[in-house]
């Protein structure tokens, strides 16, 4: 068996721990110098390659990556309103990614997007909604804000302002 990205194995521990106990894990005592750092994080659960969970934080939200990630895997798993939460049971079956963001970028136009590198954000007075890069099927801009605006609830024909950013992936 391969092993698995540090990050990886933290948000694994964190579900598991929550989904068996119902609690929190404690953030680990040696961090790696990418856990130290204060960024965005999203944790991603896919089951037979199909999304089961999905939370993330687009700004840095706790003391380090390890706490956002410890605090997003628990959502992701647990408070993710698309999907029931997870149960023991389905444990096995998951495959986990968590996506370290760079600071969001303010852009003046789509043109400056490029959905196989850069996560958008779009934003409308309080609306914002967040799309990571690099996902199955997204293949133009237009799609990916398409997505994005429907997640904030924006009209499609709505004006926004648009932010992008990048990320580390790790599977």
């Amino acid at each position: 068996m391969t092993e698995k990205n540090p990050l990886v194995e933290l948000a694994t521990e964190a579900i598991k721990n929550y989904v068996y106990y119902k609690k929190k894990l404690d953030s680990p005592d040696n961090l790696s110098s990418e856990m130290k750092k204060r960024c965005g994080v999203f944790v991603s659960i896919k089951k037979k390659g199909q999304l089961r969970g999905c939370i993330g934080t687009f700004q840095p939200t706790t003391a380090n990556v390890a706490c956002e990630i410890i605090n997003n895997a628990i959502a992701a798993a647990s408070e993710d309103p698309r999907f029931n939460p997870i149960i023991s049971e389905e444990l096995e079956d998951l495959e986990i990614s968590v996506d370290v963001l760079s600071p969001p970028e303010k852009i003046n136009s789509k043109l400056e997007l490029d959905p196989k590198r850069y996560g958008v954000i779009v934003q409308k007075g309080f609306r914002r909604g967040l799309l990571l890069p690099d996902l199955e099927g997204v293949d133009t801009v237009d799609y990916q804000l398409s997505i994005a605006k429907a997640k904030a609830g924006i009209k499609e024909e709505e004006d926004v302002q648009l932010y992008r950013f990048e990320v580390k992936r790790y599977k």
